[in-house]
Order: structure tokens, then C-alpha cells, then sequence
């Protein structure tokens, strides 16, 4: 099922995430793409915690970014992130990184895999999970 589920959060560079040259170290991305995530998840009405306490974790199995300007220390950043698909196991997001001058200056792609926490073996997205989505679907 394809979805437009969105939000944004704000997060701010620290100094320790800044390379020698004064860039946001690309490493860090990922981490903030993780907030992005963990935040829309709970602004839609599920958190990771509940999930695990579920019995269920979502690795992910898919990621790719593309770094289209640098963020430098003390930058605010807002990243948007949009749930774009539930499909079988996987849970699909994509992201986009500006700074307070709404310049673009990351984005990026998520493939996430419901599994079970027990054995870790892929299962499909839990049927109360897909309904809190169903007012963001688009097809």
C-alpha cells in the first residue's frame, strides 16, 4: 500500500559531529535520518518500544543518501521524513535534510524489515500497524 505520512523534527549539529573542515561528518546522517524516523512513527501513533514490546524489531535492510550541501556546527536542520509504503514486511521511507535557510542539503531512502524478535525471520506488517496509516493512504 503506498501512504504520504510525513513529519518533521528539528535537531541541531554538535561540534563533535564536525570533521576537521567544519562539515556535518557524513556518518551522522544516518543517525539523524534514525530521529527522523523514531519521531514519525510516534507522531502517527506507534513507537519502536511498543513494537518490541510487541515482539516485533525493525532492522533496516536498505539505505542510500545523497549529500547535496554540508551542514556545519550549530546548523538546525529540519528533516522530513515520509512514510511512502507498506508492503508485506517492508516499510519504506524517505527523507530530506534542510538547514534554516531551507536549503537542501541531504536526502535519503530506508527500506525497513518487520521481523519477529524472536527468531528474527520476516513477517508481514502487523495488521493494527497498517491501520493507523489508513488516513495517509494514496492508492
Amino acid at each position: 500500500m503506498k501512504f504520504n505520512c510525513s513529519f518533521s523534527t528539528k535537531l541541531r549539529v554538535r561540534y563533535g559531529e564536525t570533521d576537521q573542515m567544519g562539515y556535518c561528518y557524513y556518518g551522522n546522517y544516518a543517525q539523524y535520518f534514525e530521529v527522523g524516523r523514531v519521531e514519525t512513527l510516534r507522531n502517527c501513533g506507534m513507537s519502536y518500544k511498543t513494537l518490541e514490546d510487541q515482539g516485533i524489531m525493525l532492522p533496516v535492510s536498505e539505505y542510500s543518501a545523497k549529500y547535496i550541501a554540508p551542514a556545519f556546527y550549530d546548523d538546525e536542520l529540519t528533516i522530513k521524513t515520509t512514510i511512502t509504503e507498506i508492503s508485506g514486511a517492508r516499510i519504506y521511507f524517505y527523507y530530506e535534510i534542510v538547514n534554516s535557510n531551507n536549503k537542501l542539503i541531504s536526502t535519503a531512502q530506508t527500506i525497513l524489515v518487520f521481523v519477529n524478535k524472536t527468531d528474527m525471520r520476516p513477517i508481514q506488517a502487523p495488521d493494527s500497524f497498517i491501520q493507523l496509516f489508513d488516513k495517509y493512504k494514496t492508492q
